[in-house]
């Protein structure tokens, strides 16, 4: 089977250099700096006007645990709805319960409420007390995707679990690999039998071009940070796609 390969953006110019790097989809959030929150309506409205590739849409409230308030539960259930309004050709969100379990009742609601989209279930994977227990609980929830990292900071260091998580997935759902993977460090990855899906961000500094800068902070942020952000590169995606293929 050909592998996959979703790049994950935060900004339209991002998505627009995963396309043509030859991404077969993205997922598009807000602030990938703090792990991604929800993307704007206006955000998803013009990536899906520009792209022809899928579009996966986060749904997170918030940076921080992945236990959320009944109000803020109540806007996740809002923002699916209205990321399918606007064409999203899938949803990636999660929920904890406070023991660190998943939390299967608000779960089975979201994939509800992304239907008929597939859904993809986040990095509070990594998050969970028993991961090799919430695999079988998430494809019964009608859960198509999971995205790991294998527990740890970055997908080699957690390459053991990888490979244990493809082989008790099996034919249930699809485990997606994810961070720090770059077209230099994947090839170990790519021994997993089994796994099929990858997924980066490939992202590099971008300083802005303001010569008058102020001398006020706009957030918590210091002054210089402020004037710098990060976008996808055109080359590693090109280049991993090679990878892949």
């Amino acid at each position: 089977m050909p592998k996959t390969l979703e790049i994950c953006v935060d900004s339209v110019v991002s998505a627009l250099h995963a396309q043509a790097g030859g991404a077969d989809r993205i997922e598009l959030c807000e602030n990938l700096a703090q792990g991604g929150i929800t993307p704007s309506a206006g955000k998803i409205a013009q990536t899906k006007r520009l792209l022809t590739i899928p579009v996966m849409v986060l749904i997170r409230p918030r940076k921080g645990d992945f236990l959320y308030s009944d109000l803020e539960f109540e806007l996740m259930l809002d923002d699916i709805q209205r990321a399918k309004d606007l064409g999203a050709d899938g949803i990636v969100s999660g929920v904890l319960l406070p023991d660190g379990h998943i939390d299967r009742t608000r779960t089975a609601w979201l994939v509800e409420a992304a239907q008929p989209l597939p859904f993809t279930f986040h990095r509070a994977f990594d998050m969970c007390r028993e991961p090799w227990l919430a695999i079988g609980q998430l494809a019964e929830l009608g859960v198509q995707n999971i995205l790991t990292s294998g527990l740890r900071a970055t997908a080699l260091e957690g390459i053991g679990h990888l490979r244990t998580f493809v082989a008790l997935a099996g034919e249930r759902l699809t485990i997606m690999a994810c961070s720090e993977l770059h077209p230099d460090t994947i090839d170990p990855l790519l021994e997993i039998e089994g796994l099929q899906a990858f997924h980066a961000a490939l992202r590099r500094p971008v300083h802005s071009q303001m010569s008058f800068r102020g001398l006020a902070p706009m957030g918590d942020e210091n002054l210089e940070a402020e004037f710098s952000w990060h976008e996808a590169k055109l080359e590693w995606i090109e280049q991993m796609r090679q990878k892949l293929q």
